[in-house]
């Protein structure tokens, strides 16, 4: 992380992709002595073909402005996927701006509509998994998904949610990837600074995570989770931008077992709901002030 601290992103970039490659996936002989994880900075120059040296350079931040064939090149021979590669061509491309002034996140108020004529769970987030409004169901799901919650830390911090997740493990290795390509170049935005901050220091899985700079979009896909009432749940995540945040959307299979769990999930929310309202008289559901 001193890297990223000092404006070294780039070459904190490539270092960490580098050790993840082995010399077998490179084409590359194991060798009998390796003091390095992944490959040597010479065996990435040489597989890349450009010379050690320069290699050594962008890795030291002394060169950030590389060729796009030179990080064509780098993203071949580091095995980058489409959404890595734009990750690391973004970085070169990343050129010192002005401060932006920092609006707050807001949620629409017919997003809230909606919320509330959704029948399946249904929530906001903002760009750092702060959950911004959500709908009941959404909290009968996961006491997590209440607004004011971080999904980010709830998930790293909370042990419920280890029992939450069948696969907990993938599930925070996503989220780690897609924070950090959420924040890009928005390196300095207090928000992204805050949550780095409070879990590096508090979370050892998301130091782990975030030292191997992975990046990722998660958007939509399937999970399972572990409901401590209804049981076993496989669901369908979609996410939808509006405005400046994100609406995300759970929901199963028409007529499955999922399917059938959710629905009394929400019937037992509703009762819930309407065990702890407040008493209103029969005869006049609209009272008034006199």
């Amino acid at each position: 992380m001193k890297d990223e601290e000092s404006g070294n992103r780039l070459g904190s970039y490539l270092r960490a992709r580098r050790e993840l490659v082995s010399p077998a996936q490179a084409g590359l002989p194991p060798g009998g002595n390796r003091r390095v994880p992944g490959l040597r900075r010479e065996e990435v120059a040489l597989l890349a073909g450009i010379s050690a040296d320069y290699y050594l350079r962008l890795e030291r931040g002394r060169d950030k402005n590389p060729s796009p064939q030179v990080l064509e090149s780098l993203a071949r021979v580091l095995r980058l996927d489409d959404v890595e590669r734009t990750y690391l061509l973004g970085l070169a491309a990343i050129r010192p701006r002005a401060p932006r002034r920092k609006r707050p996140e807001h949620v629409p108020a017919r997003v809230h509509q909606l919320l509330a004529h959704l029948q399946i769970p249904a929530f906001v987030e903002g760009r750092a998994f702060d959950v911004l409004a959500s709908n009941p169901l959404a909290v009968a799901l996961s006491p997590r998904l209440r607004p004011g919650q971080n999904r980010l830390r709830s998930l790293l911090l909370d042990p419920e949610e280890r029992a939450f997740h069948q696969d907990w493990a993938k599930a925070t290795a996503d989220f780690v990837a897609a924070l950090r390509t959420t924040i890009g170049d928005d390196t300095d935005n207090p928000r992204f600074v805050e949550l780095v901050g409070e879990l590096a220091l508090s979370s050892q899985r998301f130091r782990t995570l975030w030292a191997r700079h992975d990046v990722r979009n998660l958007d939509g896909g399937t999970t399972t989770v572990n409901h401590p009432v209804v049981g076993e749940l496989r669901l369908h995540r979609d996410k939808l931008a509006i405005d400046d945040v994100i609406l995300v959307v759970y929901y199963p299979d028409k007529d499955s077992d999922s399917d059938e769990k959710l629905r009394l999930l929400a019937t037992l929310a509703h009762t819930a709901s309407a065990d702890t309202a407040p008493d209103r008289p029969a005869d006049d559901p609209h009272p008034r002030t006199p």
